[in-house]
């Protein structure tokens, strides 16, 4: 699931980024904190998991998105 976006984020060639800058996409944004969050929902269930969700929702809004 996840890792299908960030392969798609991840596969942009730096010529292609050079030529128009886009907006940065949720999908692509944090992926430090969003591969943590991820990981740990997947293997402990949501409510085991608060304090990363938290962090990548920081994360998110440290970059200006509204979540």
């Amino acid at each position: 699931m996840s890792s299908l976006a960030a392969a798609s984020c991840e596969s942009l060639s730096p010529s292609a980024e050079s030529q128009e800058k886009k907006p940065l996409k949720p999908c692509c944004a944090c992926p430090e904190t969003k591969k943590a969050r991820d990981a740990c929902i997947i293997e402990n269930g949501e409510e085991k998991c608060q304090h990363l969700i938290e962090a990548h929702k920081e994360c998110m809004r440290s970059l200006g998105f509204k979540v």
